[in-house]
């Protein structure tokens, strides 16, 4: 019988020396180039991985409870979560496609009309103590979410310069992954993020300005080596841009950039050669290409959401076992910091006990196990080794299949990166209805003696109607005048190639709404065209 990853990389039944690469260094050891072993010499020994959870739901207050309560049970950072139906589209909560639809606001993250509401979700959370995603998920809504969580630590009277965190403004969930409707340009997108990461090194040193998430690439159908070519191919658009800016040092930029998200899944060795063959990746394509020394740079840093797809709602309790597997892959990998699928995620967001078992997975590796003793403790095995060359071989070859279709925003706007997601999305579906993948509860084991129901997390009441009280509220209260003048600086600074951050803190600072600020990109930039044929 043959035998085969979830990418198609073909398994011998064992492994031997035979099997190395040839350019596998066995003297090699963590913190050194090319950090195929770790980004660092002591690994966790030094610094425990951060406990890093996605989180949010309903109204502002119960974001703010439920980030609260994960820090008292043991989390070390925090992800904001925004509502999908207003914060994708940049919609406030009185345009039609929200009012149409209004029972499902705040069901996937806390609704956030402007910096008032970060100011209710931070309020009583030192956040020059934690190292904080404030949301901004999508490319378009970035440059709000991340203007709002600064404008607060501004009038906390914060250093911004001493803030530690990360930005999103991911690719692949808006173009690839989400819905696509009213999304400004892929371009436009990159003007955007490029505008945020010339910001942060002039202005917030401490701040990672984007995070690339192949994860979302992963979870809509790329493959193990394609999500690791896709993920460079998106860093080079980044790089060649900023580099043409000509305002920073390409060494600072790229370890600006080098902060990325990784999904691992249920193929447990796979993606631990995947999270190995990224860092050799990102040292050779920073060496390479742009001619990079500084070690600094050179690091790769890189964050692990387990595979909410991988969560069934079929016999739920054995998703804890999944979520158990897949961290301690990603810890193996080598992660720096670390969220664990809830769960019921197949049921509804992580009620308040999935997301403290997620927690409780993390300090169980962390303290019982004596993983952290060790850094890398899979290198030099053949098997190991083997596959992550592998890996990297057929990650270099997408990557160069990228790059001869005019580079990474090309293949999303030309719809050729959705055609293989979507392939491989087909492939899977096919694998599983015909039993030649299985899944415990799912097509197999159906037989349950749960002793419990596991309903998920029940839905606040009214979010849709106090989003809509708070929102005349901003309106009825502001600075009218000063608002109005914002909104004008901010569509002027759009029409030029001026950095819109500035002028995107005043507006939010001046209580411009979410669904202001989307109205001028629309007027200036019109919608993303989809390539994608229903």
């Amino acid at each position: 019988m043959t035998r085969q990853t979830s990418s198609g990389i073909p398994l011998k039944p064992v492994y031997t020396a035979t099997d190395l690469p040839a350019d596998h260094l066995p003297e090699t050891v963590p913190g050194s180039a090319p950090f195929t072993r770790g980004a660092y010499p002591g690994m966790y020994r030094t610094k425990p991985w951060r406990i890093f959870q996605l989180s949010g739901y309903g109204n502002p207050e119960d974001e703010r409870e439920r980030i609260k309560f994960l820090l008292e049970h043991g989390e070390t950072g925090f992800i904001m979560e925004h509502d999908r139906n207003t914060a994708d589209h940049l919609y406030n909560v009185d345009h039609p496609e929200v009012v149409a639809r209004h029972e499902d606001v705040g069901l996937s993250g806390a609704v956030i009309l402007g910096v008032r509401d970060y100011e209710t979700i931070l309020d009583g959370i030192p956040i020059e103590q934690y190292y904080c995603h404030p949301g901004g998920a999508v490319v378009q809504h970035g440059p709000f979410a991340l203007a709002c969580y600064w404008t607060v630590a501004q009038r906390r009277n914060l250093d911004l310069k001493k803030l530690a965190g990360t930005g999103q403004s991911d690719f692949f969930l808006t173009y690839l992954g989400c819905i696509t409707k009213q999304q400004v340009p892929a371009r436009v997108g990159l003007r955007f993020n490029c505008d945020i990461i010339e910001h942060c090194a002039q202005h917030m040193p401490r701040w990672v300005p984007v995070s690339i998430a192949a994860y979302n690439g992963a979870d809509t159908g790329l493959n193990a080596f394609q999500e690791l070519g896709a993920l460079f191919a998106n860093a080079v658009e980044y790089l060649d841009v900023v580099k043409a800016r000509g305002n920073l040092d390409l060494a600072q930029l790229a370890q600006g950039i080098g902060g990325v998200n990784f999904r691992v899944s249920m193929d447990f060795f796979e993606d631990i050669c995947k999270l190995r063959a990224a860092r050799k990746m990102w040292h050779r394509l920073l060496t390479e290409r742009y001619g990079i020394t500084d070690e600094r740079a050179l690091r790769l840093r890189i964050h692990v959401v387990t595979a909410g797809s991988a969560m069934t709602y079929q016999q739920p309790l054995n998703n804890i076992a999944r979520g158990t597997l897949m961290a301690l892959a990603s810890v193996l990998g080598g992660v720096q910091s670390l969220g664990v699928s809830g769960y019921d995620e197949a049921i509804s967001i992580p009620s308040e006990h999935a997301h403290q078992m997620s927690v409780r997975i993390q300090q169980i590796l962390q303290h019982e196990t004596n993983i952290t003793a060790v850094a890398d403790p899979l290198g030099g095995s053949y098997f190991i080794e083997s596959l992550t060359a592998e890996l990297e071989e057929r990650a270099w070859d997408f990557f160069n299949q990228i790059q001869d279709e005019g580079g990474f925003i090309n293949t999303l706007d030309s719809g050729w990166l959705h055609q293989h997601a979507s392939q491989n999305q087909i492939e899977q579906e096919m694998a599983l209805w015909d039993g030649r993948k299985s899944v415990v509860g799912v097509n197999m084991a159906q037989e349950s003696i749960e002793p419990l129901e596991i309903n998920g997390h029940e839905p606040v009441e009214g979010v849709w109607e106090n989003a809509m009280a708070r929102l005349e509220t901003i309106k009825r209260s502001r600075d009218q005048k000063a608002a109005s003048q914002a909104l004008r600086d901010l569509e002027q600074a759009c029409r030029t190639d001026k950095n819109i951050m500035p002028v995107m803190g005043t507006a939010v600072a001046a209580d411009v709404t979410l669904g202001e600020i989307g109205d001028v990109f629309r007027e200036v930039f019109g919608d993303w065209n989809p390539p994608i044929q229903l």
